[in-house]
This record gives structure tokens, C-alpha cells and sequence, in this order.
């Protein structure tokens, strides 16, 4: 992966300091709306994460439909063995 690639973490705030992705940024599912400009002005590509990856995959569908170069790396536990 490119050192530029940005790690979205959607899980709660409470999951996410229970543990996470080192240098992952935490917008949960509900905020990735809102969040939009926000995320669009981030480095891409950007891979979403969650606890399952059902989550991330919710975020994923949205965000390309808003032209965001993104995928669903599924759960963070394994998208943490990869960086």
C-alpha cells in the first residue's frame, strides 16, 4: 500500500479506543454523511474498516457513489496485520 492511503476506522468511538489500526482516522457510520467534504479532501485511496467489515462495506457503497476512490478492507483486526 502507498504511504498515502488513508485508513477510516467506522466502528464507535468506544470501539475504536479499544483498539485499532495505528495512524487510522475514526468517523463512525453514522457520521460518514455528514462527514463528506471531509473525507473527500483526504488522501485516496482510502480503506474502510470496521469490527466485521459489514459496517465498512456500508460506508465503501456510499463513498463511491460520491466519487471517493475507497474500498472495504473488512475487520480492522485484519487490516491491521497488513499495515
Amino acid at each position: 500500500m502507498s504511504n498515502k492511503t488513508t485508513i477510516i476506522d467506522v466502528r464507535t468511538p468506544a470501539e475504536f479506543m479499544g483498539g485499532n489500526v495505528q495512524g487510522s482516522i475514526n468517523i463512525p457510520l453514522q457520521e460518514v454523511s455528514a462527514r463528506l467534504e471531509e473525507i473527500k479532501a483526504m488522501p485516496q485511496p482510502i480503506i474502510l474498516c470496521c469490527a466485521s467489515g459489514m459496517r465498512s462495506e456500508q460506508a465503501t457503497m456510499f463513498l463511491r457513489q460520491h466519487g471517493v476512490d475507497c474500498s472495504n478492507g473488512g475487520g480492522w483486526m485484519e487490516v491491521n496485520g497488513n499495515f
